[in-house]
């Protein structure tokens, strides 16, 4: 399956190293418990590649071999796409190859595009695929064609929550935080007559949560503390906009109620979070965040 190779964790790096990126003021720590990350996973595989240490004479060996191995899978899966265009494990191949090749510094990002959009076209209920391929447009500056396959997957799919963290990612990149307002706004708005008909296809207070990232990103406190008591309010076991409100007073200086709210969230939190939370709650260097740390498995 595909499916391990090209979901690539990724971390929050600095805005200089990634300078598209709009300042995370509180980013990293919310997004983290929301399950969404706003960094589409090819910057995350160039920030790896430049991040790397210096190979030493025997890794640079292996490193050319596998180069050489990669080189050889892809005209192999390349070969049999000649004869057989629509091949789903081809295709399925040739991306994982090519996903590879990136790693290994020997392969561009413009390269997954074509197979991308043909499994998108062949398996069009996989929305994996189209949103991998807009993450994809979206590095190599096609932030419209992005836009689109974003916008088609929410029309079929309007709680799809990695399409829509894309789509509200891609808008902030644009400097255009009211129109990613808007976007889950109406998403919200929605939702009970979505989930009436298709119950359980918004996943509400993870777009909430989302929404308070969006205000706070924007130093819009006010509004996300009071998009965060809405998801108490619906729920007070929730850790999650706990920690989010805790670290709004933290960046204005309210170290008092901070402290108190760091407390709450590591309280109600589940046994395995309590630690990463301790931790943020400490200031203390953490490893970079990825967008599958804290989320629910789906």
């Amino acid at each position: 399956m595909v499916d391990n190779d090209i979901r690539v964790q990724t971390g929050f790096v600095s805005e200089k190293s990634r300078p598209w990126l709009i300042r995370v003021v509180l980013g990293a720590a919310i997004l983290a418990f929301v399950g969404l990350s706003i960094i589409p996973i090819f910057s995350a595989i160039r920030d790896e590649r430049q991040a790397a240490t210096p190979a030493s004479p025997e890794t640079t060996t292996v490193t050319e071999a596998k180069k050489s191995e990669l080189q050889s899978q892809e005209k192999g899966y390349e070969a049999v796409l000649q004869r057989e265009p629509e091949n789903q494990a081809a295709l399925q191949g040739l991306l994982q190859t090519r996903l590879q090749k990136i790693q290994a510094k020997t392969g561009e990002v413009k390269d997954v595009i074509d197979p991308l959009q043909k499994l998108s076209q062949l398996d069009p209920g996989r929305a994996e695929y189209k949103i991998l391929l807009a993450q994809a447009q979206q590095q190599v500056g096609n932030q419209e064609e992005a836009a689109q396959n974003y916008q088609s997957i929410l029309a079929a799919k309007p709680g799809e929550i990695q399409a829509l963290q894309g789509l509200v990612a891609l808008r902030l990149q644009q400097q255009q935080p009211e129109t990613a307002v808007q976007i889950l706004q109406k998403t919200l708005d929605t939702a009970p007559q979505i989930n009436q008909t298709q119950p359980g296809s918004v996943d509400v207070p993870r777009v909430q949560l989302l929404l308070g990232e969006v205000y706070a990103l924007q130093q819009r406190y006010d509004q996300a503390i009071s998009t965060y008591d809405q998801i108490i309010a619906a729920d007070k076991n929730d850790f999650r906009p706990v920690l989010g409100k805790a670290l709004i007073y933290r960046e204005q200086g309210n170290r008092n109620v901070s402290k108190s709210l760091f407390d709450a969230a590591v309280s109600l939190a589940p046994a395995q979070y309590k630690d990463r939370i301790k931790q943020i709650a400490a200031g203390s260097p953490t490893p970079p965040v990825n967008r599958q740390e804290f989320s629910p498995q789906e």
